[in-house]
């Protein structure tokens, strides 16, 4: 890249987090101003639901998962699967839990805490994921040797909150081996579950199996996450400044270098769509 162009690119990235820094700014103020109790959506189980802070974090139904024989969708997964991971070879599903959300009301919106990230089929790289990717805003995607919230790479092109207004539940699954460790969702290298919770559906099936939870484990990589807004802010101004004073972290890196591609990756789109529309 040309210095001509490494200037352009520091400018637009400049303009598009101090925007961004607004925006958060903003949804901030707003929030505090109309916080009430929220409507239409209902946890069958007690305590959090998944995406809320202290939840484990989660795939959506419907997921596929990497086994030694194949791509499966998460929920046809069963304990003592294999699954091929980064950091331990191929290793035995310990306990799936499964976790449930669901709309009360269906004339009502989905509160947006509770709704997963969509990742975009190669949003991360060529063909990463290979198909889009739904998680939990908590869930730690592995990316350049580090673990990274969904939540905290939201872009607006390839990275978006997914809002499935046509479903009335939601229904989240996530995995536990025995070991944290990272594996292969949709092609993409994600995180297992690192604590068990009871607000799963299917918790007293742990209970059985393995009794009360233990300690928790180790990560298998370090976690990042500017999910909040003062972190985000604060976050948005490093980047925002980089093309003077690059005072830029591991996870503001990551996520500027990936909403440099959701540009790149929304522009190639729209040309081919343009290219078959003419044709």
């Amino acid at each position: 890249m040309s210095a001509l162009e490494n200037v352009s690119t520091g400018i637009r990235r400049s303009r598009r987090n101090l925007v961004k820094m607004g925006v958060i700014g903003v949804s901030a103020a707003f929030a505090s101003l109309t916080t009430r109790p929220s409507a239409g959506q209902t946890n069958p189980n007690p305590g959090q639901g998944p995406g809320q802070k202290g939840q484990n974090q989660c795939f959506l139904k419907g997921t596929m998962i990497r086994t030694a024989a194949g791509d499966r969708k998460i929920e046809d997964l069963a304990m003592g699967d294999l699954l091929p991971t980064v950091f331990g070879g191929i290793c035995p599903i310990q306990w799936i839990g499964r976790y449930s959300i669901m709309r009360s009301d269906p004339s009502k919106a989905w509160v947006k805490k509770v709704l997963p990230v969509r990742v975009a089929r190669s949003a991360l790289g060529l063909d990463a994921p290979c198909a889009d990717l739904y998680v939990t805003k908590e869930h730690a995607l592995l990316i350049d040797g580090v673990l990274v919230t969904a939540g905290s790479l939201i872009n607006g092109t390839t990275i978006t909150v997914y809002d499935p207004s046509e479903l009335d539940e939601l229904e989240f699954f996530h995995i536990k081996l025995e070991r944290h460790n990272a594996i292969y969702a949709e092609g993409a290298p994600c995180e297992t579950m690192l604590d068990v919770q009871a607000s799963s559906v299917n918790f007293a099936e742990y209970l059985r199996n393995y009794g009360h939870p233990t300690t928790q484990d180790a990560r298998c990589a370090p976690l990042l996450s500017c999910t909040g807004g003062r972190r985000e802010i604060r976050s948005r101004l490093r980047s925002a400044i980089s093309p003077w004073i690059d005072r830029r972290q591991t996870l503001d890196i990551i996520r500027d270098e990936l909403e440099e591609r959701g540009i790149a990756v929304l522009r190639d789109w729209n040309s081919s769509r343009d290219c078959r529309l003419s044709a």
